[in-house]
């Protein structure tokens, strides 16, 4: 941990800065955002390869922060934002889309089986008023696995359309435009909302019994928590297929340099997460053949994923 962890957030902001202005230019075409001259350039910059980057930067930060507050929500450094199913419902979604409607607003359909997804979770999880987080995460696996059996059958029914529907699943941003960064723009503004929460959080972290004692409504917060991150989630799910591992290991990262408090691990978290995203989806546009981004960040998750394990198990 820093002595002055604060300080690490100047920093990253400045990386961030950096890191739009480098990808912005880096294209397999090697054409550069220096080159002016060509109306064929400003469209390869501004409608080509911005989006990318900022449709990336968005949804990296909205992962990163959904994942931060899962795990200070779950008590849990393994939690990510996918853990009660948001990412199984908006891939069911996208694929009716796509296979009754030929990927007409398949965004939408995302969003609305993400949503529908995460509030049937929550239904379930709810007794006498109150959500156990152990029951919410048993009725997250139990949901993806039924949402997982209809979306193998959608899969296997879909003939043609087989092949789109995989490509949505493995997470991308090569068919991103400025509509959809608008859609996006809402990430930012719900990661304010979990801010607002942050102190809370922090509190919880002791135990909802100590919380309670200290003035924090904790079923309030809870439910507040989990909708506006279930909510981010489902709107990067709608933007950019499934992407994993984001919103697990930069919180952890992070937490390593900041500590626990999530006043400065949460922006920490959405920084870097943005970094990552960025470097991640330049690096898969720019292989000779592109693959999803979202390969990429399972080379990175997986190990580390692994390793928290490993790590659980020896303490």
């Amino acid at each position: 941990m820093l002595r002055h962890p604060v300080l690490l957030l100047p920093v990253l902001l400045i990386v961030l800065l950096i890191s739009i202005v480098i990808t912005t230019c880096i294209g397999i075409s090697g054409l550069s955002i220096l080159t002016f001259d060509s109306e064929m350039i400003r469209k390869l910059i501004f409608e080509v390869r911005l989006p990318r980057v900022i449709g990336a930067l968005l949804v990296g930060g909205g992962l990163a922060a959904a994942g931060c507050v899962m795990q200070g929500l779950f008590r849990n450094p393994m939690a990510d934002p996918y853990i009660i199913g948001t990412s199984t419902g908006g891939a069911l979604g996208a694929a009716c889309a796509i296979v009754f409607l030929g990927g007409l607003f398949m965004p939408l359909f995302a969003f609305i089986g993400a949503a529908a997804s995460t509030v049937t979770v929550y239904i379930i999880s709810q007794r006498n008023g109150r959500m156990a987080v152990e029951t919410l995460l048993l009725s997250g696996i139990a949901v993806s696995l039924f949402l997982s059996a209809m979306l193998s059958f959608i899969m296997y029914m879909s003939g043609n359309s087989l092949h789109q529907i995989m490509f949505w699943m493995m997470g991308g941003f090569w068919n991103i435009y400025w509509d959809d960064v608008g859609l996006a723009l809402l990430i930012p503004a719900a990661a304010v909302i979990l801010y607002i929460f942050s102190r809370d959080l922090n509190v919880m972290a002791l135990g909802e019994e100590e919380a309670i004692h200290l003035g924090v409504n904790t079923e309030k917060t809870k439910k507040i928590l989990l909708v506006v991150s279930t909510f981010i989630t489902a709107i990067a799910v709608s933007v950019s297929g499934c992407i994993g591992f984001v919103g697990l290991i930069i919180p952890h990262i992070m937490r390593i340099f900041t500590g626990p408090d999530h006043r400065v691990l949460l922006p920490a978290s959405v920084l870097a997460g943005s970094i990552l995203l960025i470097w991640a989806d330049t690096f898969a546009r720019t292989l000779p053949v592109e693959i999803p981004v979202g390969i990429i960040t399972a080379f990175l998750g997986a190990p580390f994923f692994i390793y928290l394990l490993r790590r659980r198990t020896r303490v």
